[in-house]
């Protein structure tokens, strides 16, 4: 794929010593030895006699990517719009951060006399979206990231919410197959490559999209591979991931890289939608201390220290962290590996150092920094003029009031508040369904935003839009019902700092009435504490029946839950936004607005 128009080449120029270093030197192969410190970043070229210019030897590159965006075209609301900034004396600081009206002015000033520039993404750029883009299908993000000039990004889980024939429409273009055209002009697609390249059709045993793209410009060549977690059927409903099988990531990145290799391509990013933990959530935090990596932990750790050294430099995602570290690879060398958080929050700019007589990258020279998506750079008129047009579409929908709030409804902590209420609101449906219905639990990841108190537009404070409850629950899961022992019941929340979530617990959000203690002074499935789960106010009986009101993807097992995919009796009801709409109507109004539960049914021990 052709880059996008290049710049011109801003004036040459040449420094005192330089000048001097090509006085002596004899011949132009001794001055191409320069070191990579006098790297070019603007196009520098030199003079051998009479002969054209040509170029340095070593060309400064910007990369500039980001990871996780899922749609949040609009600025995110609550802790999802801030950033944590690590102060000089030890304190922290938070910063408003994010909307791509902000961010496509940070990246176009970041590109500014950088002629040789790439923005590449770690995916995730769309489902689980705001309403403005998850009532579209996420047109108007795609959208919005050709405008970015986004170069290329790596498939993410969230790319299969709706599956794999709807990533190849937002890949090729097209009108959705049921909802058709929104616009007159249609859908273009993606002027962007999507790679997948470990993402395999069951039945031709072939990448679904492309395995790998290459950026070039005069000469310089830097190959891309995308891969996504492998993990990715156990957090993605089945029908999203049906007839495809996701490989190993360090195997995968591993092959195309031989294959890059083979094609002549020597300097290789690999774009990774799989993360780590730093030991601090501020975005400028040093996962370099006390010594390479030793700041971040989780999967990303593993992947880098065995992803070939053929690999220059890996962008990751996931996580929702910020981080940017060197991982030494197979031979012990360091590598960047970075994270930009997420919701278009930060960005991150990285300087790759190309050798055109290797043509690979000075390892030695990579330099690399996170930087805060601000609000306080003006807005980019076309990305306010694309929001505007997309929200006149979908106000007739999202601007309706849903229910009052008398507080914030947070998302955050291991018990959340929102959580809380979105189970309460299954509870409150199941019991519609089936009186039997004891308990619900919702998995913390399908919660994807608080809601907040303060008015976001003109419909007053405290009110709960449409739109607000869409941010919170976009994946249109169904609440269903099943029947469990209370010997299962007790095993799924062990399952929760067992097996696939020891590492990273995924703590089920519980309805009112049931109570357990958490210790994690302890490990594994020890953490649950077993005689202290209760049932409103009674002991669990393993041998009983409990009748247990999840959303579709827990249902099936997702997200490490495989006894919850054992239960029996089944009952599917309606999509879990509108369970929360109707509880929210039911239980508030504005007079009599609605309190956010205290979060206090899990009790941790640490």
């Amino acid at each position: 794929m052709p880059t996008t128009a290049q710049p011109n080449h801003p004036a040459r120029r040449r420094t005192r010593g330089l000048l001097a270093a090509a006085a002596a030197l004899a011949t132009a192969g001794a001055l191409a030895a320069a070191l990579p410190a006098s790297a070019s970043t603007d196009g520098d070229q030199r003079t051998s006699g009479h002969h054209s210019p040509v170029p340095s030897r070593y060309q400064d590159v910007q990369l500039l990517s980001f990871n996780d965006l899922h749609g949040n075209l609009e600025p995110p609301s609550g802790s999802s719009g801030r950033v944590t900034e690590l102060q000089p004396d030890g304190t922290t600081k938070t910063i408003d951060a994010g909307g791509v009206e902000y961010l496509a002015t940070h990246l176009r000033d970041a590109r500014q006399g950088h002629p040789y520039s790439i923005t590449a993404a770690g995916g995730d750029m769309v489902g689980a979206s705001p309403l403005i883009s998850g009532l579209f299908h996420d047109e108007p993000t795609i959208e919005a990231l050709n405008k970015l000039k986004l170069d290329v990004t790596s498939v993410g889980n969230h790319e299969f919410d709706e599956g794999a024939q709807e990533l190849a429409r937002l890949q090729n273009g097209g009108c959705h197959p049921k909802d058709g055209c929104y616009t007159d002009e249609g859908f273009a697609g993606a002027d962007f490559p999507y790679l997948a390249a470990n993402v395999l059709d069951e039945q031709t045993g072939k990448p679904i999209l492309k395995p790998y793209w290459v950026w070039q410009k005069k000469g310089v060549k830097i190959g891309f591979i995308g891969v996504t977690l492998e993990g990715t059927p156990g957090i993605v409903s089945a029908d999203g991931v049906k007839g495809l099988t996701f490989k190993d990531e360090v195997e995968t990145i591993n092959k195309y890289a031989r294959v890059l290799q083979r094609q002549g391509v020597q300097s290789i990013v690999a774009l990774i939608h799989e993360g780590g933990f730093p030991a601090s959530g501020a975005y400028n935090y040093d996962c370099d201390s006390p010594g390479a990596g030793d700041g971040i932990s989780g999967p990303i750790v593993d992947i880098a220290k065995n992803v070939t050294p053929a690999v220059d430099a890996l962008v990751t995602g996931h996580t929702h962290a910020a981080y940017v570290c060197t991982i030494p690879d197979p031979a012990g060398k360091p590598r960047m590996v970075t994270s930009a958080s997420s919701f278009g929050r930060l960005y991150t700019d990285t300087t790759l150092t190309y050798d055109r007589r290797t043509g690979d990258i000075a390892r030695t020279a990579v330099k690399s920094a996170n930087h805060v998506v601000t609000r306080d750079v003006p807005k980019a008129a076309d990305m306010t003029e694309l929001i505007g047009r997309w929200n006149t579409l979908a106000a007739p929908i999202g601007n309706r009031p849903i229910g009052y709030i008398s507080a914030d409804v947070p998302n955050t902590g291991t018990e959340s508040p929102m959580g809380d209420l979105i189970a309460d609101a299954q509870l409150a449906y199941g019991k519609q369904l089936d009186p039997n219905t004891a308990l619900a639990l919702m998995n913390p990841g399908g919660v994807r935003a608080g809601l907040t108190y303060a008015a976001k537009a003109a419909e007053g404070d405290g009110v709960v839009t449409y739109a607000e409850g869409f941010t919170v629950q976009p994946f249109a899961n169904t609440v269903n019902l099943q029947d469990f022992t209370g010997a299962q019941l007790i095993q799924v929340l062990k399952e929760q700092v067992s097996g696939p979530n020891q590492a990273a617990p995924k703590i089920l959000q519980p309805s009112a009435g049931l109570t357990y203690t958490l210790d994690m002074t302890k490990t594994g499935a020890d953490r649950v504490v077993t005689d202290s789960v209760r049932l409103n106010g009674k002991p669990i009986d393993p041998a009983a029946t409990y009748r247990v009101a999840t959303n579709s993807f827990l249902a099936g097992g997702g997200d490490g839950f495989p006894t919850l995919g054992q239960g029996t009796n089944d009952t599917v009801g309606m999509d879990d936004l509108a369970a929360l709409v109707q509880y929210l109507t039911a239980n508030s109004s504005a007079t009599s607005p609605l309190a956010p539960p205290a979060a206090n049914r899990i009790t941790i021990t640490q």
